[in-house]
């Protein structure tokens, strides 16, 4: 067993250090015995500051931190997609994973579609653990420990936070409470859907996703839900939005995004939403941290030769 120092592993992230492929093993076993005690419906109070898709965007991370607070002082829910399409994925993903098992109570990581084997082999997870590794070996202790993550938290009773959406066969929390979570995203399903699904404005019941995965829901898909499970909205990532958030179905969802200027070059602004003990939500709007024009990684991007699509 590795002996583990979490202030000297989270200094050395802070800087952007890699951490060695034994420490992060460890922090994976550690980080799963942690997620396995989890509900998949993680109950948690305000004030808590919510964050959207990172995907790799150290840079940015640190900008919220920055503008949002450092941990301890803020606590703060993570509603998935750490790693892929970014250059820094590890760095972002170990940074993450060590602030959870150092403030198990303060830091929330949800699971997203990115977290998964399937889908880092293709968007860009996998071949950054060769580049800096020289082995797969770091892709199997994140992606082991991403079948840990929960599925959704809910805030005072009040706000469902999940990363993608809802799903046709989930009409109360009872239902995601008995998912077998600990396991690949499966291709379809209620597990699917929640981390894949997107509201759509122009409809009001489930239709077919040109994802491929998960549905779009409507306006009535959200009131028969937030009324059966008597709460007042639903918070959720997963969607690029131009303005960094975006609010639907008569504020009754939110879409908050974390990575401005996503992929570095779709020019959007990034949001964190910052729920106070009343209840009361402020979408905290930033743009791209300026150490992304400084230091970009040229071989970085030359190896990331992947067709980015929204």
């Amino acid at each position: 067993m590795v002996a583990l120092d979490l202030d000297a592993c989270l200094e050395k992230l802070y800087n952007k250090q890699l951490l060695a492929d034994c420490v992060l093993k460890e922090i994976c076993e550690r980080t799963k015995e942690l997620l396995m005690n989890e509900s998949n419906v993680v109950q948690i109070s305000a004030p808590v500051t919510v964050v959207g898709d990172i995907h790799g965007q150290y840079y940015d991370l640190i900008e919220i931190f920055r503008i949002g607070g450092y941990c301890p002082d803020t606590n703060y829910l993570f509603l998935g997609d750490y790693v892929d399409r970014g250059l820094y994925s590890i760095e972002t993903i170990s940074l993450l994973t060590c602030l959870k098992l150092r403030y198990p109570e303060r830091v929330q990581l949800v699971r997203g579609n990115h977290e998964s084997r399937a889908v880092t082999q293709t968007y860009g997870f996998y071949a950054e653990c060769l580049r800096k590794y020289g082995s797969a070996n770091v892709w199997k202790y994140f992606t082991d420990m991403f079948d840990y993550l929960t599925l959704s938290v809910v805030i005072d009773n009040s706000i469902f936070c999940v990363h993608g959406g809802l799903s046709p066969t989930i009409h109360v929390l009872d239902q995601i409470k008995i998912i077998d979570r600990f396991k690949e995203i499966p291709h379809e399903g209620a597990m699917a859907d929640l981390v894949w699904s997107d509201p759509d404005p122009d409809k009001e019941e489930f239709a077919i996703s040109a994802r491929g995965a998960g549905y779009t829901f409507g306006n009535l898909v959200v009131d028969r839900f937030l009324h059966l499970n008597n709460m007042d909205h639903i918070l959720r990532a997963h969607q690029l939005c131009n303005a960094g958030y975006q609010v639907l179905f008569d504020d009754k969802l939110s879409t908050v995004w974390s990575a401005p200027n996503y992929c570095y070059r779709c020019g959007n602004l990034a949001s964190i939403l910052e729920v106070s003990v009343t209840g009361e939500r402020f979408f905290n709007v930033f743009d791209a941290a300026p150490e992304n024009d400084r230091v970009m990684d040229p071989n970085a991007a030359k190896d990331n030769k992947i067709e980015y699509f929204l």
